[in-house]
């Protein structure tokens, strides 16, 4: 993590609301006055008994109240809302103040600040903007924490297996902190998906979630994209350019693949996150960034070190925790969750109406060991939402290969062979298909090398492929 600290209130989404609740018709108007030209959003009560029914159409992010009114006077509101467990933060203000009044309304009553009049305003601006980023950060964690709980979930990431319920656990304590988080995983686990998770956790959950991929850009392009470049940089650059770190200011910044970046690069990302400054490619000075960074690959980091492929400084800069995702294959018990999940979003996305996977169907993506991982799965889901259309997923809206048809056996697990195998009778157009899917597989969805395993060019790998999608498409309509 670098930069500055979090600036509490910070919110992008919208404004604060506050609720006012004073007795003195004046107050009120003034208040609510300071609050909108703060920036926020007031709304105003007489009494409590008005604030509780204003609250019913009023969403409240902090309340400011007098303690001493006729009728359901400041102690009686906060006892309302303490008991009906609904209760914005309450900021109390009252000409009246006393310790033992203090006391009762902040540690017995669960008010959140006490302040005497007369008041600095700036002090109240403060308060609310504190008091309503508390709660706005409170709130999104137990809502994380209720899905973990009831639904074996956190954020977008599903899985009851204990492996997973560790991880959950791990990024609810990793996610509020500034510290630097390296996520380690094969290809396709949802190594992004951790890294938003921990974004959604976090006080920079407002700000903006940027991810790039150091092992898909150039060697001459990736400072451009992660610094930034002025304009007469180099050949090409016909205007200055934002790199990731500004376009991530205030937010996150996952780095995948990193074990890919130019050692070079890296020294100079190293800098960065000791002094929290950058300078743009051509430029002459340093402005300051506050991002926190979040680093992501599919190497063993020990082995990615030793190979000379990742500074051994940087690694352990970032390596404050490690979260390692493991493979589908180690953690089957997981599969239905996310198959079902997939089928939801997928339906939404298709416009589609499939609800339920069936037994049979379930029985073939179990069997399967998923060389690919969530990734593969999301794909055979797609397809097979998209082909059902309604009802259930049968297991003849799979591709061959997980419905053990004509097709080669499912990927062998770690030390097998690998070997191919196909019943008698098979058609070579069939061995064909199984062939080039199976090393697909092995490659883990590497068409250039599953290209050059199979001595055919990536033309004609994508051909058949389509191919295939256009003849099973056919075979389901």
């Amino acid at each position: 993590m670098i930069g500055a600290p979090y600036q509490e209130g910070s919110r992008v989404n919208r404004p604060i609301n506050v609720l006012i609740v004073d007795d003195e018709a004046s107050q009120r108007s003034g208040m609510a006055a300071l609050v909108s030209a703060w920036g926020m959003r007031p709304a105003t009560a007489s009494d409590g008994n008005e604030a509780l029914l204003k609250l019913q159409e009023f969403a409240a992010d902090v309340i400011l109240t007098d303690l001493n009114m006729p009728g359901l006077d400041g102690f009686g509101l906060l006892e309302r809302l303490r008991d009906s467990g609904e209760m914005p933060p309450t900021i109390v203000l009252t000409a009246f103040g006393s310790v033992e009044a203090a006391v009762k309304t902040v540690a017995e009553l669960g008010a959140y600040w006490f302040l005497e009049k007369p008041y600095d305003s700036k002090t109240v601006e403060l308060l609310i903007r504190r008091a309503a980023s508390h709660a706005s950060l409170g709130s999104e964690k137990r809502l994380l924490e209720r899905q973990l709980s009831y639904k074996g979930s956190l954020g977008g990431m599903v899985g009851s297996s204990a492996k997973m319920q560790e991880i959950f656990a791990l990024l609810q304590q990793a996610g509020p902190t500034r510290a630097g988080v390296l996520i380690t995983g094969e290809s396709g686990t949802g190594k992004e998906l951790v890294a938003r998770t921990l974004h959604a956790l976090s006080p920079r959950r407002d700000g903006p979630f940027v991810a790039i991929n150091c092992a898909a850009l150039p060697e001459s392009l990736i400072e451009s994209e992660l610094f930034g470049h002025e304009k007469g940089a180099f050949t090409g650059a016909s205007e200055r350019r934002a790199g990731c770190f500004e376009l991530a200011q205030h937010g996150t910044l996952l780095l995948d693949e990193i074990g890919e970046m130019p050692m070079a690069t890296q020294a100079k990302l190293l800098r960065i996150l000791e002094d929290s400054k950058v300078r743009r490619l051509g430029g002459r000075s340093e402005f300051e960034v506050d991002v926190r960074v979040v680093a992501a690959t599919n190497q063993v980091p020990d082995e990615a070190v030793r190979g000379g492929h990742l500074r051994e400084d940087l690694f352990y800069r970032l390596n404050v925790f490690h979260v390692h995702i493991p493979p589908l294959r180690e953690r089957r018990e997981d599969i239905p969750a996310i198959a079902e999940m997939l089928m939801g979003e997928m339906n939404r996305k298709h416009e589609c109406r499939v609800t339920e996977i069936a037994a049979g169907a379930m029985e073939c993506l179990l069997r399967h060991n998923w060389p690919g991982n969530v990734r593969e799965v999301r794909n055979v889901i797609e397809r097979a939402v998209i082909l059902a259309g309604e009802g259930s997923v049968e297991v003849r809206h799979l591709p061959a290969f997980l419905q053990g048809r004509n097709a080669p056996v499912s990927a062998p697990a770690t030390g097998d062979s690998g070997d191919v195998h196909f019943a008698i009778g098979t058609t070579v157009e069939e061995a064909e298909k199984g062939l080039i899917l199976r090393t697909l597989d092995h490659t883990n969805n590497n068409k250039t090398r599953a290209a050059e395993i199979l001595g055919i060019s990536l033309k004609t790998l994508h051909n058949k492929l389509k191919e295939y999608g256009a003849r099973e498409v056919e075979a389901g309509a």
